[in-house]
């Protein structure tokens, strides 16, 4: 059964709402992060334009704990860890997929992990939201 898609309007919301929370945090420590919910759903949003921008299985993209999704073709895996895997935290991705960071600065500064020969996405990033 396929996972149900994020509503654009709402998916775009989120997505706004969150970076601007990141971002002032960026500016102001003191200040809020953005509330769970908010995040999550961005994340996700952004792994569904990700998904749909690049359909394929052969690279898993993780942002954990909001949610993963398979992109690229190419060869697919069936079980156990994929060869080809990028994982990475929500401010990282939201900045990546948003346009406010480079792929290349964030893998040299660790806040990305990736394995595998297809695993550099910087051709991909950002999306089309």
């Amino acid at each position: 059964m396929p996972r149900a898609r994020i509503d654009e309007t709402a998916g775009r919301a989120a997505v706004r709402s969150a970076t601007a929370a990141l971002a002032a945090r960026g500016d102001d420590p003191s200040s809020p992060p953005p509330a769970r919910h908010e995040l999550a759903t961005a994340v996700r949003y952004l792994l569904q334009c990700l998904s749909d921008a690049a359909p394929g299985k052969s690279v898993e993209v993780r942002v954990p704990p909001f949610g993963a999704v398979q992109i690229v073709e190419g060869p697919r895996h069936t079980r156990g860890t994929p060869p080809n895997v990028v994982e990475l935290d929500a401010p990282t991705f939201l900045a990546l997929a948003t346009g406010g960071g480079r792929w290349g600065e964030a893998l040299a500064e660790g806040r990305i992990q990736a394995s595998g020969a297809r695993s550099d996405l910087s051709s991909l990033l950002p999306v089309a939201w």
